[in-house]
């Protein structure tokens, strides 16, 4: 691993209660990505991989052990540091977009901005810098409806990018999409880790997309079990 570490799991274990039931779902789990690395999380339906996706993005807190990010130590935080550092340091890409219908691409955009202290005018540079990035600067008025599943994934993705995090997390991307619209998401992925240097975690069911990343990690009953 050349580049810095991004993103550290040391020894976490993450469990759930499910009535009087204790159910691990990540036991003692490692992990290491490194800045500027593009990375698949892959494994069985109940392996771990949302779970360990949640912790790295400050969405979910570990049962015991660290995630650091970026030096921070992001397992630590309380609830308003974890809110402050996601929208300054996290990019989400979701399966089904969570793209609001009545906003239009520009406003579903422009909402992580809201949280932070911008001008109108400064929102409104980035918010058309992240559009031109995903090729939809033709399409800031268009609300999800008038769009096509790829373009409202693009949408997703420019909202993502819109703060520059460093890291990208990415929820089964291209779940929701045909082939060729699939492709042209995994075309973008790799452009942003190339052209603005982004750190990118996605969980998988699809080989094609794993077969994108520079590792594909894989994940059985809570533990690593390989890592291409």
């Amino acid at each position: 691993m050349s580049n810095p570490v991004c993103v550290d799991v040391r020894d976490v274990h993450k469990s759930f209660k499910r009535g009087i039931e204790t159910v691990d779902v990540l036991n003692g789990l490692n992990l290491q990505v490194a800045e500027n690395e593009f990375v698949s999380l892959m494994g069985p339906s109940g392996s771990g991989k949302t779970t360990l996706l949640n912790l790295i993005a400050g969405l979910d807190r570990p049962t015991s052990g660290e995630v650091i990010v970026q030096g921070e130590r992001v397992s630590s935080m309380t609830e308003t540091q974890l809110a402050a550092w996601r929208t300054r340091s996290v990019g989400f890409v979701f399966q089904f977009y969570n793209l609001l219908s009545v906003l239009t691409a520009y406003r579903n955009v422009e909402l992580p901005l809201l949280l932070l202290p911008l001008s109108a005018s400064e929102r409104k540079k980035q918010v058309m810098t992240a559009l031109d990035i995903v090729g939809l600067s033709d399409r800031v008025n268009h609300r999800p409806g008038q769009l096509s599943g790829g373009q409202q994934q693009r949408v997703g993705i420019a909202r993502a990018i819109v703060t520059d995090p460093a890291l990208l997390v990415a929820d089964e991307p291209t779940g929701a999409l045909d082939a060729k619209s699939a492709d042209d998401i995994l075309d973008l992925l790799g452009e942003l880790r190339k052209s603005l240097k982004k750190t990118i975690i996605i969980v998988t069911h699809d080989p094609r997309a794993a077969e994108r990343a520079d590792r594909e990690v894989h994940l059985d009953k809570g533990q690593l079990v390989s890592a291409r």
